[in-house]
Formats: structure tokens, C-alpha cells, sequence
């Protein structure tokens, strides 16, 4: 019985960013693009210098995108990005569990060159719900509702072109989320927060220079 275990345990881990072990990528000699959802190498993103390097435009709708499968509740997520051009915007989404049976945005951490903007995605079967995301149908799957929660934007001078990092720590409905440490940092509370986390998206929007990202790492908080 504990080998069974132990076996669906293994296929459960498989392709996701983290079971017991942390999942740690810094993209060097030893870079397992399979690990992400992305192709990877692809005519927006490649492996360079020991980072993942994304510029230019996707040709569609939104700008290139970059998705980490993960497989957990309470974890904390890691990363550093870095501009290469003087212009641009990262928008980090934690996608998850809606509540009702399918996946979908939790929440969204826009990094700005001036500033960073949260939006936390909810989901509701009510039609009428105030933030109910109007020009969105209800999804395929769940037959639920985003619901878009805005928050203002924080002034944070981002301007300069070196690496930032960002953390986000969830722990039931909480998060704890900081930039650089002590240069920027916020929590929130939310229901939906307490879901299973699915996986991760990095939208870049970097201009021919591109967006550098490097030490990506998840793991399960106790």
C-alpha cells in the first residue's frame, strides 16, 4: 500500500513546480525546457547567458508569455526579472482553482517602471455580481464568473535597468508579497487566495531589448 502511494505521489509531482522538493531554475547548463509549458526555445524566448530572455511582440492579442505548471496550496514563489530596454512592463500571474471546477487567474502582480498594480481574479456563479467582468463570458467548464478586484497603483521607481526580485508567500487565504525586500511590499487577505495554485505566467512586454528572468524557485510552505 505505501509503494502505491508513494507511486501516485511521483506521478502527481511529475511536470509541476513542487511536490517535497523545492523546484529551482537558473537556467544554466543543466536547463530542462520540459519542465515548462512554454516551448522553450520559441521565436519571443530562449535560454542566454544563463537566464530566459523574452523581447519583442507575440503577434497576437497580448504580449509574450512564459507558463510554469506548479501543484500545490501554501507556497512561496520566488523570481528576479531585469529590463534590458528603457521602456516596458512584467505582469506575473498566479493562476488556480476558481472554486467551481476549472482554472483560472488569482491574482496578478503588475510591475510597472513606476509603479506596481494588484488585481485579485475571484469567481462567482451570480451573473449580477458588481465585478463581474462584463465583456467575459462565464467559463466553458466551471460556468463561473471572473470577478475583477482593482487596486490602486503604488508608486515604485523601477526605472533603473537591474535585477529585481519578487516573493509572494501564500499561506491559506494570505499572501505576503515584496519586491527587492524593503523597497515595496503588501499583503491581502482573500478567500479564493486558499485555492489550489496551478500555474504560474510571466507576461512581458520588453520591446526588442527584452526581459531577462532568472531564479525561479517554489516550494511548499509547512
Amino acid at each position: 500500500m505505501l509503494s502505491l502511494i508513494y507511486t501516485s505521489l511521483i506521478a502527481l509531482c511529475l511536470g509541476t513546480a513542487y511536490c517535497d522538493d523545492p523546484f529551482v531554475e537558473t537556467f544554466e547548463a543543466k536547463f530542462d525546457a520540459k519542465r515548462f509549458t512554454t516551448p522553450i526555445p520559441n521565436k519571443n524566448t530562449e535560454v542566454r547567458k544563463g537566464v530566459l530572455w523574452t523581447r519583442g511582440a507575440s503577434g497576437g492579442k497580448y504580449p509574450p508569455m512564459v507558463y510554469l505548471p506548479v501543484e500545490g496550496k501554501d507556497m512561496s514563489i520566488t523570481f528576479r526579472y531585469r529590463h534590458l530596454g528603457d521602456d516596458g512592463w512584467l505582469w506575473f500571474f498566479v493562476d488556480g482553482d476558481d472554486g467551481f471546477g476549472s482554472v483560472d487567474h488569482m491574482l496578478r502582480v503588475k510591475l510597472l517602471r513606476d509603479s506596481v498594480t494588484l488585481e485579485v481574479d475571484a469567481h462567482t456563479k451570480d451573473p449580477s455580481h458588481p465585478r463581474v467582468q462584463k465583456k467575459r463570458a462565464a467559463d466553458t467548464v466551471s460556468g463561473a464568473y471572473r470577478t475583477n478586484e482593482y487596486f490602486p497603483a503604488e508608486k515604485v521607481d523601477l526605472s533603473a535597468n537591474t535585477w529585481r526580485t519578487v516573493k509572494l508567500d501564500f499561506s491559506g487565504e494570505n499572501v505576503a508579497l515584496s519586491l527587492d525586500g524593503k523597497l515595496w511590499s503588501h499583503s491581502l487577505a482573500r478567500p479564493n487566495f486558499n485555492a489550489g495554485k496551478r500555474k504560474l505566467l510571466w507576461m512581458q512586454n520588453g520591446g526588442e531589448k527584452g526581459i531577462e528572468i532568472d531564479d525561479i524557485r517554489v516550494e511548499a510552505k509547512p
